[in-house]
């Protein structure tokens, strides 16, 4: 959709394309179009965004390892969340408008090298805090800009594939595999392997230079080029004027819960179950995770093949369907505190993610223009990740609530936004709103 017309971009011919940057490279817009060339090109950004999001996640379940083991207070781990979150910020939001202007290659080439740097920083973590707060720092940097870039990118080389949902797919197939395969082989590690604090970060490293290596033979599809105007950076995150009522009532609602119910799967109810799995609290919190985005992985296959058979709003109203009965899970285990309904809620709630995460994507790049795509993409996953700041909400309230109360509060906002999104559309196609 071109912001200057709030109109669709007509579709590319198949020797070129409409987009700035792409008809220009004959990389993409010939190769790009035969199968194998798109499943090489955009396999291996999906590759680069896979190990940014191993390197993302593969601290979540090692934070009682370093109550336990290296004596850090809750406040700290708290603080170690906390750097990940500042600078996962700035690399969603700012870097996809900068790789609009210098390159999708060299800002995706920066995020994957600040993966490696970070997992080395960690590795240094059992000699003080520092090294923590510096690793996630640059580890939250890393993941922003395989997200909002590393997506981007990969919708753009798939663009002309027969498949439109191809590019959306990839990208949080990938990413969700590395979420989860992340925080899955570095907690094993953590439980059962040697040095614990170390080790996880030697094998994201390892993993992670081959990709990197390649990653710079990658056709780019956007050329470093001068905005007209001289648009800033936070003009590009703004939503086109066509799509705002749309982005308001189906993009908003939903995307706190993608990593919101994250937060209430694998960091809130581990905690509440935490006095009834002895030793294995380490090796049971590896396994929400796990199979909240192993789950996850499952689903999102259906997710696009709800987006094309009744596309529209439905598909974001199963994923709020599913997140809800998932919220409602959890607020009755806060009852019981119960390991098993922990587990069924994970994955309940990992497949509402799913389906989530592939639906946000796709509404997202529908609305976007070829200058805004990476901008827009970055704008959804912060709005995405700030889900993640519901545990924390949740631990600030305790001192007054109690969990099966705030629970039930958080089931009702999930239905509350169930309600929005599938109203939403429809009253704006009634009061003749144009989407």
């Amino acid at each position: 959709m071109s912001r200057a017309t709030g109109r669709p971009v007509p579709p590319a011919e198949p020797g070129g394309s409409t987009e700035p940057g792409v008809s220009g490279d004959p990389a993409v817009s010939g190769a790009a179009t035969r199968p194998g060339a798109v499943a090489a090109r955009s396999g291996t950004v999906a590759a680069a965004m896979f190990a940014c999001g191993w390197g993302g996640n593969q601290f979540t379940p090692l934070l009682l390892m370093y109550r336990r083991i290296g004596g850090y207070s809750v406040l700290s781990v708290d603080a170690f969340l906390g750097a990940y979150v500042v600078g996962l910020i700035p690399g969603l939001l700012l870097a996809g408008p900068l790789s609009d202007r210098h390159g999708r290659r060299r800002v995706m080439i920066a995020g994957t090298v600040a993966s490696v740097v970070a997992s080395v920083v960690l590795a240094f973590g059992e000699r003080g805090a520092w090294p923590l707060y510096a690793g996630r720092l640059l580890t939250g940097v890393a993941v922003g800009i395989a997200m909002s870039v590393g997506s981007s990118w990969v919708k753009e080389l798939t663009a002309h594939h027969t498949d439109p949902t191809l590019g959306a797919r990839r990208a949080a197939l990938w990413l969700t595999a590395g979420f989860g395969l992340g925080a899955g082989v570095a907690g094993a590690l953590a439980q059962w392997g040697p040095w614990p604090m170390v080790l996880p970060y030697v094998v994201h490293v390892a993993l992670t230079l081959p990709v990197l290596a390649v990653l710079p033979r990658v056709a780019e599809t956007r050329p470093a080029a001068v905005r007209p105007g001289g648009q800033s950076l936070l003009a590009d995150l703004r939503v086109p004027v066509a799509a705002r009522h749309r982005f308001r009532v189906l993009v908003l609602p939903m995307a706190p819960w993608i990593f919101g119910a994250a937060g209430l799967a694998y960091a809130v109810m581990p905690q509440l179950v935490d006095d009834r799995l002895g030793s294995w609290g380490l090796a049971y919190a590896t396994a929400l995770t796990v199979l909240y985005l192993g789950t996850g992985v499952a689903v999102q296959p259906l997710a696009k093949r709800l987006d094309r058979a009744v596309g529209g709003p439905r598909p974001a109203v199963v994923a709020m369907v599913v997140l809800s009965v998932g919220a409602v899970v959890c607020a009755v285990d806060a009852v019981v505190r119960s390991p098993w309904p922990a587990l069924f809620a994970a994955a309940v709630l990992g497949a509402g993610y799913g389906i989530a995460m592939v639906t946000g994507l796709l509404e997202v790049q529908r609305m976007a223009g070829p200058d805004d795509l990476a901008g827009l993409t970055g704008l959804y996953y912060t709005l995405a990740y700030a889900g993640f700041l519901l545990p924390t909400v949740l631990a600030l309230l305790s001192a007054v609530l109690s969990y099966p109360v705030m629970l039930t509060g958080v089931a009702v906002l999930a239905f509350g936004c169930l309600a929005v999104v599938a109203a939403g559309p429809r009253r704006a196609e009634r009061a003749g709103v144009a989407e």
